[in-house]
């Protein structure tokens, strides 16, 4: 009598996973300190805004067309997130002296950090590598993380598409 053998199956390769955990504090987790020069020669901090809601937009480069639009959008949601008692600060890695220029040009109601060592970029986990027309380089992500008032990620938004987001963001802020 033969004897029947199980043909072997091939073990399938665990599945590459093609996106991990995104980088920088998630909702839950403590807010990264920061401390960044602003515009007109201001300061602003995580520290100095204790006890208050905070906005905190990365976008990559002042004067786009991408990030006007979103910086504009932000200003002139501005009275509404007063209302609400929440801070909104746009961070980029340009200098404060650029940061000065867009602000006037665009006349933006709002603070501009200016992180040009990276350090808050970093933190965050916005410092990204990105891919235009084949050639790869280290840019910011379009991100923003509502902070809540004891210092706690409320909300986070990655790969932001500029369209509707300030609106999406005060809708988030009226829960905080």
């Amino acid at each position: 009598m033969a004897t029947q053998t199980k043909k072997a199956t091939p073990k399938k390769a665990a599945p590459k996973k093609t996106a991990e955990a995104a980088p920088g504090p998630q909702v839950g987790d403590k807010a990264p300190a920061f401390s960044l020069p602003t515009d007109g020669g201001g300061k602003v901090s995580l520290a100095a805004l204790k006890g208050k809601a905070v906005v905190l937009y990365f976008y990559p480069k002042d004067d786009t067309s991408g990030c006007t639009r979103e910086a504009i959008d932000f200003s002139a949601a501005k009275t509404k997130f007063d209302k609400l008692g929440v801070v909104v600060i746009g961070v980029s890695r340009d200098s404060a002296a650029s940061h000065d220029k867009f602000k006037t040009k665009h006349k933006l109601k709002l603070a501009l950090g200016s992180d040009e060592s990276g350090k808050v970029t970093e933190s965050y986990g916005v410092w990204v590598e990105k891919s235009l027309y084949g050639r790869r380089y280290m840019g910011i992500e379009r991100a923003t993380f509502l902070i809540d008032h004891v210092g706690k990620i409320a909300a986070v938004w990655r790969k932001v598409k500029v369209d509707g987001h300030a609106e999406a963001v005060l809708k988030a802020a009226q829960g905080v």
